[in-house]
């Protein structure tokens, strides 16, 4: 091979063959990286709920929808399917296949759905993938407005030498009303009676009419009947003083050192639905949770914003698991 007459040496063609060659894979590679990533949302997006309407999860849902409708480009609607504490829902989501579908779950959904009931339709870690976490809030221990004790610690004292005289109440079994006080149980030696009820308002209504002791309620609805003059805030189940109840102990201060039980809840997502599509969303429900505007909205609702990363939820989920998977499993509860 010659140009303009200079020959060119075998070892000089070998490295210019491997040189065009090279070349020409580099240029492949960059058309490749510089491919547009496929658009998304191309339709409709849905939130599913598996509650009914007016509930907590479906208001932060609705909260959620508009301002990623106008971030994605798309509509954004919110579907209520009711039913098995909200695992109707769940299990909706993680069949879907049209990448178009998402899920405001609670963390029951996606934590103890499974370990209360073997036989449940859907795994909550194999079958949904996080997407962030929305927002936390402690319960609050709450007793009549006649309990006994002028203090948190002299309450639970109180309690224990009652016995199994005393009975809590909470929305059913398996909820996490139920394995929250069976934790509390264990930390304070307390052997208060189960009663499950069908929801939190039940509760309240028994703990108003001395049927029940104690029970943990969710702060808005235990704010509304301690300030009311009906019911006694014992404290907050955090290891610190939570801003949605900020006038009440700690469990820490109440003398249950290093306790912490949060509810929460969370966007998630089908396994199957693309990494690319899943980052996108969690920066967005992120951004969305904490702008002033929203935060402030969910704030009411009774929820201290987090706006996680996927990963970030995902350790929630494994923390969460272990810590209630270890109560559900002590007392041998089942849902099924």
């Amino acid at each position: 091979m010659s140009v303009r007459g200079f020959q060119m040496t075998s070892f000089q063609r070998r490295n210019t063959l491997l040189f065009v060659a090279i070349s020409a894979l580099s240029t492949w590679a960059s058309g490749q990286n510089a491919a547009p990533t496929p658009a998304w949302p191309t339709k409709t997006v849905r939130i599913i709920v598996g509650f009914p309407g007016g509930s907590s999860p479906d208001l932060t849902a609705r909260t959620l929808a508009e301002p990623l409708s106008k971030a994605l480009g798309q509509p954004v609607i919110v579907e209520n399917k009711v039913g098995a504490g909200g695992n109707i829902g769940a299990d909706y989501v993680a069949k879907a296949t049209d990448n178009h579908t998402l899920g405001l779950m609670i963390n029951g959904n996606m934590t103890t759905a499974k370990l209360l009931n073997p036989k449940l339709a859907y795994d909550p870690l194999k079958d949904l993938q996080p997407v962030s976490l929305v927002g936390v809030s402690p319960l609050v221990l709450t007793a009549p407005l006649n309990a006994p004790g002028a203090t948190a610690a002299e309450f639970f004292n109180a309690a224990k030498q009652a016995g199994d005289s005393w009975s809590y109440g909470s929305p059913g079994v398996g909820t996490i009303g139920h394995i929250g006080m069976e934790l509390l149980k264990s930390r304070t030696g307390m052997k208060v009676v189960h009663v499950p009820f069908p929801g939190y308002a039940q509760v309240a209504s028994g703990l108003v009419g001395g049927l029940l002791q104690l029970s943990m309620l969710p702060p808005a609805q235990a704010i509304a009947q301690v300030k009311g003059g009906k019911l006694r805030a014992i404290g907050v189940t955090s290891s610190g003083r939570s801003s949605l109840a900020p006038d009440y102990p700690s469990m820490s201060e109440a003398g249950v050192p290093n306790f912490n039980l949060e509810i929460w809840n969370a966007v998630a997502a089908p396994k199957n639905l693309p990494a690319p599509v899943v980052a996108k969303l969690s920066k967005l429900v992120s951004e969305i949770s904490r702008s002033p505007e929203v935060r402030q909205k969910l704030f009411q609702q009774g929820w201290q914003v987090v706006g996680s990363s996927p990963e970030g939820l995902a350790n929630r989920i494994q923390a969460d698991t272990a810590l209630f998977g270890g109560v559900i499993k002590t007392l041998g509860v089942s849902s099924d």
